[in-house]
């Protein structure tokens, strides 16, 4: 059965490679990306917001309300049970990070669960009020498209990486009705590197799967917001860039703090339990804190600032401003926590939509905390939305996302030039302090981050050094003398000889001058001297494990073309030459093909 598959995916590929132009191909592989990562995000908005409507509208019991302590932590449980019951084979990892990775260490190769289990698992954690946000889930769903139908197709690496961030720009394009944003995210994040050819395919991917998302889920995700900037409050946008840009610091070192916190609990049901009762006290504190958050951004949007305090044991005090601003600032700080929290203890989300909830927040704690002084009066609709965008630029290290998916999903295009200027400012201080977004500090920690800055070391980690290995190379023994191996020493087209003893272990090195010259001698005890009183100790060997990066250093500090390579257990396993490694990186080159990539 499994050979007649193969047989009839290769009869496609080669109609379609007769019939349709390659470049023709993508473009309509790309649409087809986007309507189904449209889908996907379509129905992963549909089912999280089904699951809260029913425990919120659907589900009648006189304590039911005492019950929202514990949904969080029945969602984050349900999560971690669905992945350790369905999903075996291989690691289930949430997020953007491991897109990237997969992207430059896994031949853009996405397993094909991803489309239906983040889907699934973010589901059940949002919508049972885990406080994380829907866009990464969305996204990894959409890349995994991509890469199967690239793989199915038996498109190349370059290729499939292009198809892998149509899927990523249909996530976000569907999660938010933003096409443009959603394809500036595929440039900015998952193809940093990229021509002019690849935004063809985004822009249609995106498209499609926004005119997808429009018309299976219809509800908007702001209401649209209109009327223009004023001139007066432009030094108010920039202390709101500082601001912001330096919380977006703390936002990702809490985030590295506390995923490591988490990391140390072995045992994935005591995490599941400390996270989510510890979600639960947070979210009982603060309701603003249940789920992605956009309901109570869309509030203050509107100007219903008393509904931070709603629902809470503080509404009492819905009519104090002060008590607004204050537990506004409380809501910006539990967010912070309580995301990290939902995905530290095994649920599934992202931090997209938080740090741009945390952001929506910031603004409206520095625009409505101002007016309460009386010397200012400053739109505070116009400052959330600045907040919005300023919190993902500074976090994400994405500038241009920030701007136009705060623009689009807002309406908000009258302020572009506020915008520019809080994501501009948030962005430079988080890159100033922070080297890397909160996606690629894991990447780089573990040393699997491939960046503009180094692309030559990055190409170099990818090599392993036990598939450059050469190994004819005529072996002496130490008890060997030049005259019986002569026959060896002479026909090889090798200049160096490894002295190896029984044991398998390297013991020196000769060359074939030194050995020559023993030969034509005319001193007969020169024919018959032992090898191991000619050979010397090679001046470094090199460890099997040792990577590309530190192998080529080595060379270039000891001026050689070839080194001695040695097993873990000292094993002499071969030569590794700079012939074969510019080879094999000259390969890698190729194959990522570069003029995209």
């Amino acid at each position: 059965m499994y050979e007649k598959l193969l047989k009839y995916i290769e009869k496609i590929n080669q109609w379609r490679k007769v019939r349709i132009s390659n470049s023709n191909f993508l473009i309509i592989a790309a649409a087809v990306v986007g309507i189904l990562g449209g889908i996907a995000s379509s129905v992963l908005k549909e089912l999280t917001h089904q699951v809260a409507s029913f425990l919120e509208n659907d589900l009648h019991w006189e304590y039911k309300y005492y019950l929202y302590f514990f949904f969080p932590l029945i969602g984050i449980f349900l999560t971690v049970f669905y992945i350790h019951t369905f999903i075996r084979r291989t690691k289930f990892k949430h997020g953007i990070a491991p897109i990237l990775y997969n992207i430059s260490h896994n031949s853009s190769k996405v397993d094909f669960h991803n489309i239906y289990s983040q889907v699934i698992t973010s589901a059940l954690t949002v919508g049972l009020g885990g406080s994380a946000g829907l866009e990464a889930p969305a996204v990894s769903s959409g890349a995994a498209i991509g890469s199967n139908i690239g793989r199915f197709f038996g498109l190349n690496y370059r290729e499939t990486s292009l198809l892998l961030a149509c899927g990523g720009a249909a996530g976000i394009s569907g999660a938010f009705n933003s096409p443009v944003a959603g394809m500036i995210f595929a440039i900015e994040v998952i193809l940093p590197e990229f021509s002019i050819p690849v935004m063809i395919p985004l822009l249609i991917a995106s498209a499609f799967s926004t005119v997808v998302s429009q018309l299976i889920y219809t509800e908007p995700l702001f209401v649209l917001v209109t009327g223009d900037w004023v001139m007066h409050a432009f030094g108010y946008y920039i202390a709101l860039g500082i601001l912001v840009g330096i919380y977006s610091v703390y936002f990702s070192r809490l985030n590295t703090y506390l995923s490591r916190v988490f990391g140390k609990i072995k045992n994935k049901y005591n995490r599941v339990l400390i996270g989510g009762i510890t979600l639960g006290i947070m979210i009982a504190l603060i309701p603003a804190l249940y789920g992605e958050g956009y309901i109570t951004i869309q509030k203050l949007l509107d100007g219903k600032f008393e509904s931070l305090l709603a629902n809470s044991f503080f509404s009492k005090y819905q009519t104090i401003s002060w008590a607004i601003l204050l537990f506004g600032i409380f809501t910006v700080v539990g967010k912070s926590l309580a995301s990290i929290i939902t995905l530290g203890s095994g649920g599934n989300g992202g931090m997209f939509g938080p740090s741009m909830v945390v952001g929506g927040l910031l603004g409206f704690v520095f625009a409505f905390g101002l007016n309460q002084t009386g010397m200012v009066h400053l739109n505070v609709t116009h400052f959330i939305i600045a907040g919005m965008a300023a919190s993902l630029s500074g976090v994400m290290h994405a500038p241009l996302t920030g701007i136009f998916l705060a623009a689009e999903i807002t309406g908000g295009y009258a302020m572009m030039v506020p915008l520019m200027m809080v994501s501009a400012i948030s962005y430079f201080i988080n890159k100033g302090i922070l080297k890397y977004s909160i996606y690629t500090k894991i990447l780089a920690e573990q040393g699997n981050l491939v960046t503009l800055e180094n692309k030559d070391h990055n190409v170099l980690r990818r090599i392993k050094l036990k598939y450059l290995l050469e190994k004819d190379f005529v072996i002496l023994s130490p008890d060997d003398t030049p005259h019986s191996r002569s026959f060896d020493i002479v026909h090889t087209s090798r200049n160096i000889f490894p002295v190896v003893n029984q044991e398998g272990e390297l013991t020196g090195i000769i060359y074939s001058d030194q050995l020559l010259e023993l030969l034509v001698s005319e001193n007969a005890e020169d024919h018959s001297r032992p090898i191991k009183d000619i050979a010397h100790p090679p001046d470094r060997v090199i460890n099997v494990d040792t990577n590309m990066s530190e192998v080529m250093q080595i060379m270039d500090s000891m001026d050689t073309r070839i080194l001695p390579v040695i097993s873990r257990d000292n094993q002499y396993l071969g030569f590794v030459t700079k012939n074969s490694i510019f080879t094999k990186y000259r390969h890698i080159l190729k194959r990522q093909g570069n003029e995209i990539l």
